[in-house]
């Protein structure tokens, strides 16, 4: 019987360390307040042409420059996106892939909590993709890091009702580091949400032009 619990109890501290290494390992959630708090101390816009960027980047990556300085001093394609406020992201995806774990949905779920806080509304966002340098072409990795801020902005629209007017995904691939110092480190692979502008105020409608007063009619004499 001795033998026995002891058995069952090796076991049961066995399970226990079982359970802690899940737990240990599982991906833990940013709060709503930890985002906005990245996230709302917006001073002014970026100088940044979106669609120019997004052709800046595939055009770099797919360029084969005799001279290219490395991964780690490539220069940044957009070094004015480090001015605006950022929060960055460990959303884990499949492999090479678009496709976001289940595990990372509960993060995009408090970026959506976030991005519908009172003092957050009045402002639109990027969703920066970026990739790690990997054995992979530059212009894949490029390609990737865009479905990937696609993929979230998919998300955010469809399942956690964001509009679309106030979100743009922009991916960059290796063309900006988020450490250039090491460019395999998987910091690299983590995505950005960064507060961009302010919401377009709408124009007021224009209130509809009172008809004119109907002429009278002459006064008949009898």
């Amino acid at each position: 019987m001795r033998a026995a619990g002891h058995i069952t109890a090796g076991i049961g501290f066995a399970l226990g360390l079982a359970l802690l290494a899940g737990a240990a390992g599982a991906q833990t959630a940013p709060t709503r307040d930890d985002i906005v708090g990245k996230l709302d101390h917006f001073e002014e816009a970026a100088e940044v042409d979106l669609p120019a960027l997004k052709q800046q980047v595939m055009e770099r990556a797919k360029a084969r420059i005799k001279n290219d300085p490395g991964p780690v001093n490539r220069p940044l394609i957009a070094p004015d996106l480090a001015k605006l406020p950022a929060f960055n992201a460990q959303i884990q995806f499949d492999a090479d892939t678009p496709i976001i774990q289940p595990d990372s949905y509960q993060t995009v779920g408090r970026i959506a909590d976030a991005m519908v806080h009172a003092s957050l509304l009045p402002y639109t966002f990027l969703i920066v993709g970026h990739v790690e340098s990997n054995s992979k072409t530059r212009e894949a990795n490029a390609i990737l890091s865009q479905r990937r801020a696609d993929a979230i902005r998919d998300v955010l629209v469809n399942t956690f009702k964001i509009s679309t007017k106030r979100l743009q995904p922009i991916g960059l691939g290796e063309e900006q580091f988020l450490d250039r110092a090491k460019p395999t480190s998987a910091v690299n692979g983590q995505l950005q949400i960064l507060t961009f502008a302010k919401v377009p105020e709408e124009a007021p409608a224009h209130p509809a032009a009172a008809p004119a007063p109907a002429a009278k009619k002459p006064t008949r004499k009898h």
